[in-house]
């Protein structure tokens, strides 16, 4: 028994793939950029950041947090040819709702304790001020020894109310 997302899915992809002429691309992006970002369903990251196609590196997950995406930045820059990183975190972040404890107390009452357990040293990676966590994702990748000081990297903000993007560091 297949899903409405499922289903969504398998139409959506069939009518994609009756005007798709895009196969020639490439597997390393074409304009040498990555870009870190939140899952939230509210970005469009194509109409908001001006990304097409085949331009760049998207790793998304909670938070739009650099940590999380390590491993894909360095698969990004070391193999596939980038040669700069923007992090872009929004406004109204559920990341910034919640601290640790509070995640770990949610999965214990939804999913009981042996998955509490599982996930006590889990670091859900919240924040309290979306500013100084654009900074401090910024910060991170600078300092990190995997990525090479000549990558660019620049840290954002999307206001999910506006549209609007607006550079922090």
């Amino acid at each position: 028994m297949s899903t409405s997302a499922q289903e969504n899915l398998a139409a959506k992809s069939k009518e994609y793939a009756q005007s798709f002429n895009q196969g020639h691309l490439a597997s390393p992006p074409g304009k040498k950029y990555a870009v870190v970002t939140c899952m939230d369903a509210r970005i469009d990251t194509s109409a908001a950041f001006g990304i097409d196609l085949g331009d760049a590196h998207v790793i998304r997950n909670a938070g739009g947090s650099a940590r999380d995406a390590l491993r894909s930045l360095i698969i990004s820059e070391q193999l596939l040819g980038t040669t700069e990183i923007l992090v872009i975190k929004h406004t109204k972040c559920g990341m910034a709702t919640f601290k640790n404890e509070d995640a770990r107390g949610v999965v214990g009452k939804n999913l009981g304790p042996e998955a509490e357990h599982e996930c006590k040293d889990l670091d859900f990676l919240p924040f309290p001020d979306l500013n100084d966590a654009v900074k401090d994702d910024v910060s991170f990748i600078k300092q990190s020894k995997l990525i090479p000081k000549s990558v660019a990297i620049s840290g954002w903000v999307y206001d999910v109310q506006t549209g609007k993007t607006s550079q922090i560091v």
